[in-house]
């Protein structure tokens, strides 16, 4: 059997954990299920990516937007028309990677959905040159539609029924989705969950200066702001900021420790895409200083991340990921969203009363949410302990569903 060779997209190693830990469990699950497999990340910030990458079997390449959108798209169909031009073509890594694949994964977390139809060209181009490539798509768990915009809907009837699977990320995606007429669906749970601890991350956390003593006696809640939901809250002139500094000190006021933790983190620019940290840094220089508070000025691994999130006894979640770590690690949290995609995987825990939009967002409001979670902690708890088992099982199937599909194309080459 030749080695496997899987080629993944809308993931990264730095930047977004989200993206990571879900690219980390593509790469734990299918090496534990196919032995020797090859990876290439086809990146967005490809020098970022290769200064984290700690596996020797992942390759990075560049798949900036105009890379993915204008280079990658235009030779992929050349391939796909001009045989003859095929083996000049395949000298571009991106192509050479994905000609040699037998599958593309597609880890894109929220696609082909209303109100976002400014990612809807990039949703496409991730996806295109594998079609072009007869290269299959598998779109791991995520959250797609709802479809009524009619762009997206024309966009997403034609597309993605040409993945040879859709894996969904929840009831209501898995609604929208069937709405769409499509056949090709998985129920599934994010791949985040699947993420494994190697038992070095208190160390690692230890090496990185982070004070784990913190962690000792009180309670401590973890906070984690989003600069995605801050533009949404300030867009209708409210202060995302302001209110966030004021929520902690209130904490504190009532005896609450409090670790503030940016979760998407891009080390050495000032830029805010995949970046909570400028938003946070301006958030602790407002706060008052004191042994109740640890602010996490620095970029962790995944797993170390997860690891501090799973220390904490509750936990407050603006970015969908870092809610993800803290349902993973077990810890009753109230999440902010922006989307379905919130609410559907709370569900999952009989847990989707402890989620509300950011145009609910006001410091009466988040405060009286957060007391009642307080107050009800030992029954969200049980929720989570019981439910957390199935939700695994769940994300791990997609690894067992695209082991199965390698298998059978690299017995289909011999």
């Amino acid at each position: 059997m030749s080695t496997p060779r899987i080629t993944i997209i809308g993931s990264a190693l730095s930047g977004n954990k989200g993206a990571a830990a879900m690219l980390e469990s593509a790469v734990q699950t299918l090496t534990e299920r196919l032995g020797d497999v090859e990876f290439t990340l086809l990146s967005m910030y490809p020098e970022e990516d290769r200064a984290q990458n700690p596996y020797p079997n992942l390759e990075v390449l560049a798949a900036d937007p105009r890379t993915l959108g204008v280079t990658i798209n235009v030779l992929a169909l050349a391939h796909r028309l001009l045989p003859p031009l095929r083996p000049l073509l395949r000298r571009h890594p991106a192509i050479r990677a994905l000609a040699g694949s037998d599958v593309l994964l597609d880890q894109g977390g929220i696609t082909f959905t209303d109100g976002r139809e400014k990612f809807l060209l990039y949703n496409v181009a991730s996806i295109l040159p594998a079609l072009d490539l007869r290269v299959p798509v598998f779109k791991c768990a995520q959250a797609v539609g709802p479809f009524r915009n009619p762009i997206n809907r024309v966009v997403s009837k034609v597309f993605l029924p040409r993945a040879h699977t859709l894996v969904t990320r929840g009831r209501i995606t898995h609604e929208h989705a069937e709405g769409l007429g499509l056949t090709n669906l998985v129920a599934g749970a994010d791949y985040a969950f699947s993420l494994a601890m190697d038992g070095t991350e208190e160390q690692a956390l230890r090496e990185a200066g982070v004070d784990l003593g913190f962690f000792e006696d009180g309670d401590v809640v973890g906070v984690c702001p989003s600069v995605v939901l801050q533009k949404k809250v300030d867009a209708r002139n409210d202060d995302y900021e302001g209110q966030m500094v004021a929520f902690i000190e209130r904490l504190r006021r009532h005896g609450k420790k409090v670790l503030l933790v940016p979760h998407s983190v891009r080390t050495g620019t000032g830029k805010t895409h995949n970046n909570d940290l400028p938003l946070c840094t301006r958030i602790h220089e407002r706060l008052q200083p004191g042994e109740d508070l640890l602010f996490v000025d620095r970029e962790l691994g995944s797993q170390q991340l997860r690891h501090l999130i799973g220390r904490c006894d509750l936990f407050v979640a603006s970015r969908f990921h870092a809610m993800v770590s803290s349902l993973a690690m077990a810890v009753p949290t109230l999440v902010i969203g922006w989307s379905h995609k919130y609410r559907e995987v709370l569900e999952m825990f009989e847990l989707e009363e402890w989620a509300f939009g950011h145009d609910q967002l006001d410091p009466g409001y988040l405060w009286t949410r957060f007391e009642q979670l307080d107050e009800r902690r030992d029954e969200v708890q049980a929720k989570l302990d019981a439910h957390l088992p199935e939700v695994r099982e769940r994300s791990l199937q997609q690894a067992d569903l695209i082991a199965t599909l390698v298998r059978e194309r690299s017995a289909a080459r011999r």
